[in-house]
């Protein structure tokens, strides 16, 4: 009988240390690991450029914007709307609409903001034998610049309605333009400028103002504070219990010391007092209160200046706001089709869609669901998530934290 054949195999063993079998396993751990966090990451644009790209030599930079903004270049006379950072060539014009603002920053590091409804040329930005020459021209609305400490051969000059105004360091000074009447007014609340117009020169210095009409600089005088809101309270919550509306009082408080010829007061129910929100928009009013009834319920902003008798006006006070709420059964307000979009820097559009006409609020921001629920609010900030709340006007609200790369919500509050 023939025995059965077996098949031989050699082995030969290594001597393997045990810490290095577990270097291998966490290898093999650590790899899918990093693989998986770097496909995250470039899915998200972690690593994408937000630097503005082909800025020209000497450029300045639109740092922050809200709103509609324009910018129309003086290269091509195209008009382009800003949705993310971008530059301002010389001879380039920004534009803002009711709702809009934009903050530029020079090649001093000084700040230029745009306010809203205004028309502005950057005349020059550039640096030549070691120093600066900023110059803008405000051909209408308000502009605010701010300087730091600047050395002795740079130059910032404001041109508007026939004068120039050169704005020293350490200076916050504000601007105003009506291109109807040609008329203009300086304010500085910190620091000193210089202003020509006519042959003549004169300075102002801090918590001062002066007025520019037909040619000629009106005389100096203390700068006149806005006057201070009362009531209703800043992010008040009023109860309309007969859902019928309801008869509001304003009152406010005047800090200025010389002699006032009355109050002008705005009550809109647009952050922006866009003209087609505004409900109230009365001027020489001579007390510091006013009644207004029927309002029903929903969101409403309010705001004041104040007139002096020599024909001085304030800046406005910062808008407030509050609501009018009319008590319901508990509704549950939800949000589909998160969405986040970088449009440059630390500037992000949340968007998403829920039911019409709700208060959609993040960051001191705010706007109102459109008609088929959608909407889309700008926020800026450092952070990798933003809460943002809903609420409607029966008092119902709902909070959500949604993450700023990649749109997904991470929790509700």
């Amino acid at each position: 009988m023939e025995e059965p054949k077996f098949r031989k195999y050699y082995l030969d063993w290594w001597k393997i240390r045990r810490s290095t079998i577990a270097w291998l396993v966490a290898l093999l751990v650590v790899l899918p690991l990093v693989a998986g966090l770097s496909y995250w990451a470039i899915k998200n644009e972690w690593f994408a450029q937000t630097a503005v790209a082909d800025m020209p030599k000497d450029a300045a930079r639109i740092i922050s914007f809200e709103g509609d903004v324009r910018i129309t270049r003086a290269a091509t006379r195209e008009t382009i709307v800003v949705t993310k950072e971008t530059y301002v060539a010389a001879g380039d014009t920004i534009q803002t609409q009711s709702d809009g603002k934009a903050t530029v920053q020079m090649l001093d590091g000084s700040v230029y903001t745009v306010r809203a409804n205004s028309t502005v040329v950057v005349r020059d930005n550039s640096s030549i034998f070691g120093g600066t020459n900023i110059r803008v021209s405000l051909d209408d609305g308000q502009l605010n610049v701010r300087t730091d400490q600047q050395p002795e051969n740079t130059k910032n000059v404001v041109e508007m309605m026939d004068s120039e105004t050169q704005v020293k360091s350490q200076t916050d000074a504000s601007f105003n333009a009506d291109a109807g009447t040609n008329g203009g007014e300086i304010r500085i609340s910190r620091g000193s400028v210089e202003t020509t117009i006519g042959g003549q020169q004169a300075t102002l210095n801090a918590n001062e103002y002066a007025a520019v009409n037909n040619g000629r600089l009106s005389g100096k005088e203390q700068l006149l504070a806005p006057p201070r809101p009362l009531t209703p309270e800043n992010s008040a919550q009023v109860i309309d219990a007969a859902g019928q509306g309801i008869a509001g009082t304003f009152t406010w408080q005047d800090d200025s010391t010389g002699p006032v010829a009355g109050y002008y007061l705005q009550i809109a129910r647009s952050p922006y007092f866009a003209a087609d929100s505004i409900m109230v928009d009365r001027g020489s009013i001579t007390t510091r209160d006013f009644r207004l009834a029927g309002m029903m319920p929903g969101v409403y902003y309010w705001r004041l200046k104040t007139t002096s008798r020599s024909g001085q006006t304030s800046e406005w006070s910062e808008p407030w706001r509050f609501s009018i709420v009319r008590r319901g059964p508990a509704g549950e307000i939800d949000v589909a089709d998160w969405r986040t979009e970088n449009v440059g820097g630390s500037v992000y559009i949340v968007s998403g869609r829920t039911s019409p006409g709700l208060r959609v609020r993040a960051l001191g921001r705010e706007i109102f669901s459109a008609g088929d629920g959608s909407f889309r609010l700008q926020v800026a900030t450092p952070l990798s998530e933003v809460a943002v709340e809903l609420s409607d006007d029966r008092g119902n609200r709902a909070g959500f934290v949604v993450a700023l790369r990649g749109g997904k919500l991470l929790r509700r509050f």
